[in-house]
This record gives structure tokens, C-alpha cells and sequence, in this order.
């Protein structure tokens, strides 16, 4: 049960997630999570550092969705000035959304990886759904209310993969 919310990587941002390291381990698909993932949850718009990134992505072949459980005004506001497809009020971690992700990429489910800074939305949806995770910190330390329950509950499960030498990263500050 408890390895549904291990991710495949934990890295301090999405940059450290990168067109050539995606290529080398076949990945030609990423379904990325947007607040506190991409950018702080209360900000509206795209830096210009995810704005490169993503442009990286898309020169490299790389497709990007953005797959989020906020509404469709937040995420289309953010992803309509990229060209970055999106899915709004995913219910994460139930896998329709994920489905609906790789599907609308045409690629094969091996080749798509899920980045998401929550283990029990994006990491437990993402390996539910059969797809490489990576765990990024969030982007800001504060959060809207249902994250900072779910937050909580992150604390208790990560106590509990350590003591049982699940995991060997410490917190990436």
C-alpha cells in the first residue's frame, strides 16, 4: 500500500527535470500538476523560468499537459497564454484525468511521467495509473486549505516509508 506513494524521483523543482534526462530515460510525455508545482498556487501567471522550460520541452518533442484539480478559470488562464493543454477539477488521484492526459498525447502510458509536489494527489494518482512520478517541492510554503490537510497527512505517511527504509532521500530544501 505504501509504495503507491513512492515516487519514482523526488528533485527540488521541475528544472531539475530536463528534455535531455526525460529523452535518455524514454520519456516523451509529461502530465504536470500547476499550483505549487509549476508556480506558487496563488499566482496567476507563468514565470519566465517556466516559460523557458517549457519551450525547452516543446523544441525538444516533448508534450506537456497540465492536469490539475483547480478550477477551469485558474488553469485556463494559466495554460492559454503557453499553448499548454490542460485538464481542470481533476479529482486527482482518481486516474480519469491521467487517462484523459495520455491519451489526448497519443503516447504509449511508459513513456509519460507525472510531476507533481503532493503525494497523495499527483504520486499516488501518477503510480495508480501505471506512470513514472517524480516529487518536486513545492514551489511556495504556504497553501490553500485543502492542501495543508493533505499536507499533514504527507507528514504522517513519509514517517512511516522511512522508518520502513522505503525511501532514502532526505528533505531537498
Amino acid at each position: 500500500m505504501y509504495r503507491l506513494f513512492l515516487p519514482n524521483e523526488y528533485v527540488k523543482n521541475v528544472f531539475r527535470v530536463t528534455p535531455d534526462k526525460l529523452k535518455t530515460n524514454g520519456i516523451r510525455g509529461v502530465i504536470t500538476d500547476l499550483d505549487n508545482t509549476l508556480v506558487e498556487w496563488d499566482r496567476p501567471d507563468a514565470t519566465e523560468e517556466i516559460i523557458t522550460w517549457m519551450q525547452e520541452m516543446r523544441e525538444a518533442g516533448i508534450h506537456v499537459t497540465i492536469v490539475s484539480n483547480n478550477n477551469e478559470e485558474r488553469v485556463r488562464a494559466f495554460s492559454d497564454p503557453l499553448g499548454i493543454p490542460f485538464i481542470h477539477n481533476a479529482r486527482k488521484p482518481m486516474g480519469k484525468a491521467f487517462r484523459q492526459a495520455v491519451r489526448q498525447m497519443g503516447i504509449p502510458k511508459d513513456q509519460v511521467v507525472v510531476i507533481g509536489d503532493q503525494l497523495l494527489t499527483d504520486i499516488f494518482g501518477g503510480n495508480r495509473s501505471g506512470l513514472q512520478t517524480v516529487l518536486v517541492v513545492p514551489v511556495a510554503s504556504s497553501d490553500g486549505l485543502a492542501t495543508r490537510f493533505n499536507r499533514k497527512v504527507e507528514r504522517i505517511i513519509m514517517k512511516k516509508l522511512k522508518r520502513r527504509g522505503l525511501i532514502d532521500w532526505e528533505e531537498i530544501k
